[in-house]
């Protein structure tokens, strides 16, 4: 039996109320997404909307973002994750977008629009092997990848007339830095220096120390790759 938390004595005996929050951020890994459009110009921004399932991600993006438009022009992208020493970079371009001139929503909650990304947050972009858009120099994690499938949400008939899509992003190369390797093994990341970034109801927060083994860590990472 796990140790009794400070949160489950308050909540022990209490009855649990339904609510109705705008959004359902209750922790998610933030990256940066960076794309390119029809020229070549690179678009970076930040997304904390994408999990993975083998070698897939799922990226949650609003459609008509630049970035979406992006994605569903040239079908790639690099997901760059930062570690949360990387915090400021990332903050650095909250509020901005690629779109000229700034959807009238977007306008009025403060966007404004920011044409080099990279400069704006501080960071240098360093060439993809397998995609056209650049990758985050800075940053210990990159996740190349094209485009498999776009899923409209909402039950909208079409990407080109959904608020928000689902984009299959077929991982195509994987870049990390060397400290994050584990020792004995080529392929694997060591999750005890591994520190992500975590979107948290708006909040950046980091990971704590590991709460217990994993009965799950006693498979062997390649028996996914099958």
């Amino acid at each position: 039996m796990g140790t009794l938390t400070s949160l489950d004595a308050h909540t022990r005996g209490t009855r649990h109320t339904p609510i109705s929050p705008a959004i359902l951020y209750f922790g998610t890994q933030v990256s940066l997404l960076s794309t390119v459009d029809d020229s070549g110009h690179p678009n970076l921004a930040p997304n904390s909307s994408v999990w993975w399932l083998g070698q897939t991600a799922m990226l949650g993006v609003a459609a008509r973002s630049q970035t979406g438009r992006n994605l569903m022009s040239s079908g790639e992208a690099v997901i760059n994750l930062p570690s949360v020493d990387h915090v400021d970079a990332v903050d650095r371009l909250a509020l901005t977008t690629g779109r000229d001139p700034v959807p009238e929503r977007k306008a009025g909650a403060g966007y404004r629009h920011v044409r080099d990304k990279f400069a704006a947050a501080g960071l240098r972009p360093l060439p993809a092997e397998t995609v056209a858009p650049p990758r985050v120099a800075e940053f210990p994690v990159h996740l190349e990848g094209r485009v498999v499938a776009i899923h409209p949400m909402g039950g909208a008939p079409s990407a080109a007339e959904a608020s928000l899509l689902a984009v299959e992003l077929g991982i195509t190369r994987v870049h990390v830095v060397d400290a994050l390797r584990m020792a004995g093994h080529s392929d694997r990341i060591d999750p005890t220096r591994w520190r992500p970034l975590i979107m948290n109801f708006q909040r950046f927060f980091g990971l704590g120390d590991e709460a217990m083994p994993s009965r799950l860590a006693s498979i062997d990472e390649e028996w996914y790759r099958g």
